[in-house]
């Protein structure tokens, strides 16, 4: 294992142009795309794209590695779980460059055979980091995150490579649920990279900063 550990800002910053580079961020302020809620927004991310480019992967992964070990400590945990589906590949990366197990979480238990929903070894009393690509609002990792306390495992932090950053209860809701998040960039972190990079007119980067200033009330002006 041989990591690098840059300042938060320069890893915020390459990581949302290594988004912008292979496409996995996209604005339109023309047509708004329609989110899993059913609201819509001129934003849209799709980190699945990023294990289809080697360097991109290797790089962000590199930086999740050091963020973890730079925030939790060096050796602060026994067990890596990544969420069903998107954070399966990503937890399998980083439990490789921390040299520890890695499991997975179901979303829901499967309905057969031993009805599990944590996948792989997971003891009673370890120390287990949580895996994704993203979170919005915290919501889903709450979910996981139970699941793998009911091993008897304890959970107390979760990493990602995007957070939203734009919903101000998101952080404290996983801390009232005893859970730290660590995270690579933001869309604040695009959209500043954006500009620098001029990947979007500024009519659209303009929508884009109204959107993540105020999400709520560019929903409902946009319903």
């Amino acid at each position: 294992m041989s990591l690098t550990f840059p300042a938060r800002e320069e890893i915020a910053r390459l990581s949302a142009r290594m988004l912008l580079e292979i496409k996995a961020v996209d604005f339109n302020a023309e047509t708004p795309f329609t989110y899993a809620s059913g609201l819509k927004g001129p934003t849209y991310v799709d980190c699945r794209r990023i294990i289809s480019f080697p360097r991109v992967r290797q790089t962000l992964m590199d930086f999740m590695a050091a963020t973890v070990m730079r925030d939790a400590g060096f050796e602060a945990f026994d067990n890596v779980a990544g969420g069903e589906t998107a954070g399966i590949p990503f937890a399998a990366m980083v439990a490789e460059r921390l040299g520890l197990p890695m499991t997975y979480v179901r979303k829901k238990p499967k309905g057969y055979g031993r009805n599990a929903r944590i996948e792989g070894v997971m003891s009673e009393g370890q120390r287990v980091l949580l895996v994704e690509d993203l979170t919005t609002d915290g919501g889903s990792k709450l979910s996981f995150v139970d699941a793998i306390r009911d091993t008897g495992a304890t959970c107390g932090h979760t990493a990602v490579i995007f957070y939203y950053g734009i919903f101000p209860e998101t952080t404290q809701r996983l801390a009232d649920h005893g859970v730290m998040l660590h995270h690579l960039c933001t869309w604040w972190d695009v959209l500043a990279e954006a500009r620098a990079q001029a990947s979007f007119d500024e009519r659209t980067l303009a929508e884009v900063e109204t959107f993540l200033t105020d999400p709520r009330a560019w929903q409902a002006a946009n319903a």
